[in-house]
């Protein structure tokens, strides 16, 4: 087994060592990954159009989207699938950054390029790849606070 790590860098060396010592290797190419309570990873680990698995920044995501067990996580290059579920890729993604903004989508504050209300609390966001996506009126309030509106 591979884990790629994903903590601060004075306790990265402790639990790299810790690994080792478990007969457990440590790289960035790994299928699963530890990080620390509150840090925010980079990289997250997807499958591309060949099922390979690839890292790609968080900086590349424009939205991720799910229906039901499929999570699709788009980017101005391409559109990977994960197998994580939405809370979990939430949990590692900076909150300052992203937002979910349904059940099933979350965005990334940079690539909102209009806001458009809508009827019954909800808005209409266009994404920088034309893509329309909707808050629904759960996250509506959530959604106002994070774009000070």
């Amino acid at each position: 087994m591979k884990i790629r790590i994903s903590v601060s860098d004075e306790k990265k060396d402790f639990i790299e060592k810790y690994l080792a010592e478990h007969g457990i290797e440590t790289g960035e190419d790994a299928e699963y990954m530890i990080t620390e309570a509150g840090r925010h990873s980079a990289f997250i680990s997807v499958k591309d159009e060949k099922k390979d698995r690839v890292s790609i920044t968080a900086d590349e995501i424009i939205y991720i989207e799910s229906f039901g067990k499929d999570i699709e996580i788009h980017t101005l290059k391409d559109t990977y699938h994960s197998q994580d579920r939405m809370y979990e890729l939430e949990s590692l993604l900076d909150p300052k950054e992203f937002l979910r903004v349904s059940k099933s989508v979350i965005i990334a504050r940079k690539h909102v390029k209009k806001i458009r209300p809508s009827l019954s609390m909800k808005y209409i966001l266009t994404m920088s790849d034309g893509t329309l996506v909707d808050v629904t009126r759960s996250y509506y309030s959530d959604f106002r606070r994070f774009f000070n509106i």
